[in-house]
């Protein structure tokens, strides 16, 4: 309806359910042929009772049986897998977050030694995410990983780039290369896994071939390329996050990796605005970390769907001292969703807020000021590119 499409007449047989200020007709029924319809989105957090619309309709006028649970799902993607992949192996990029460490340990499950884990640092991380990434997965599991130390590469091919789809597609590629360069001294390897999720696929373009844009691209969405001869497997690509956190649990995964906030496969290069460098995301690197201490302790990490710290392009006057000073301006950025389709940025307490501005200030050489983003998605989106 926010487009301006609209419902004039209905087909023969069907009846109007309901209304809204600019829409005549919301919904629409055929009970006798038992069809449905609705105009808007039923399944995002936004809608009120939009869950309920859609169990009515999967158990009331569909007849279907609430037989689908997350332990099935890990048998039935166990066995696809075990199938699937055969004596070969599977090589996997583990970046520490909730997809990708659900995602090991299920194919770890399926295949033992046969799955090879790398993990890229790439240079965009947050700050000691890389060796808190390794000691996690070497106290708490037995799977086969390496660490790749790619910053040089990373940052050598995104200097002087500015466009965010660019960057995106930059850092995709180079992933790409290096997952390539690795896999080829393991012998065997025929498979990719990836813990692409259900919105990544949505939001990288439109499945009907419609007039619905792709809101980004994302490096783990769209298939590999044809010269890359590793087959994909990515056992999430139809679930949401909240999903994929459940099978974690049942696979006993540390809360520490399961309720972790959700971090871009881009890393910070979509958080710093702009070209990115070495020097900016060091700045960006050490106020995030202040943002997310004190998120923590205010008890509000695990409450808070994302919490972070964004660099700006712009630079403004300020005074440190006696001295005048020109330096940069970080934006803190918080919300919350259930599936990152939509979100509302969340009201912090204004003494949280200027305790995490004061500490950014005072702590962060190179930042003289901070601002609070209060836009909700849509129609902003929650990364800032």
């Amino acid at each position: 309806m926010s487009h301006s499409d609209e419902i004039k007449t209905l087909p023969p047989g069907f009846i109007k359910l309901a209304h809204t200020l600019n829409a005549a007709i919301a919904s629409f029924a055929n009970r006798q042929k038992k069809i449905y319809g609705v105009q808007f989105h039923p399944e995002v957090v936004h809608t009120q009772r939009g869950t309920q619309i859609l169990t009515n309709f999967m158990f009331q006028i569909c007849g279907c049986l609430p037989r689908w649970t997350m332990d099935k799902f890990i048998a039935s993607t166990v066995t696809q897998i075990k199938e699937r992949v055969g004596n070969k192996k599977v090589i996997l990029g583990l970046s520490g977050g909730v997809d990708s460490s659900v995602a090991a340990v299920l194919l770890h499950k399926a295949i033992g030694n046969r799955l090879h884990c790398i993990f890229v640092d790439n240079g965009l991380l947050r700050k000691n995410e890389a060796l808190s990434v390794q000691k996690t997965f070497k106290s708490n599991f037995k799977i086969n990983m390496v660490c790749l130390n790619a910053e040089k590469g990373f940052l050598s091919r995104l200097k002087g780039v500015e466009d965010p789809e660019g960057k995106r597609k930059i850092i995709g590629d180079e992933f790409i290369k290096v997952f390539v360069a690795k896999a080829k001294k393991i012998k065997n390897v025929d498979f990719l896994a990836q813990g692409t999720l259900y919105p990544d696929v949505i939001e990288s373009f439109s499945p009907i071939g419609g007039p619905s844009d792709s809101i980004k691209s994302h490096h783990n969405v769209g298939g590999l390329p044809k010269s890359l001869k590793l087959n994909l497997i990515e056992p999430f690509r139809e679930l949401f996050k909240d999903e994929v956190r459940a099978i974690g649990k049942r696979l006993d995964l540390p809360e520490a990796i399961l309720k972790r906030q959700p971090f871009p496969g881009p890393g910070l290069a979509i958080r710093v605005i702009g070209e990115v460098t070495k020097e900016r995301l060091d700045i960006l690197r050490e106020a995030d970390e202040r943002v997310l201490d004190e998120i923590k302790k205010a008890g509000l990490y695990h409450e808070i769907w994302q919490s972070f710290a964004v660099l700006l392009p712009v630079k403004t006057v300020g005074v440190m001292g006696d001295q005048r000073t020109y330096e940069n301006v970080i934006a803190i950025r918080c919300v919350n969703s259930i599936d990152g389709m939509t979100a509302d940025w969340v009201p912090l307490a204004p003494e949280l807020l200027g305790k995490i501005a004061n500490r950014i200030i005072n702590e962060v050489r190179g930042v003289n000021r901070v601002v609070y983003d209060i836009s909700s998605k849509p129609p902003a989106t929650i990364e800032w590119e």
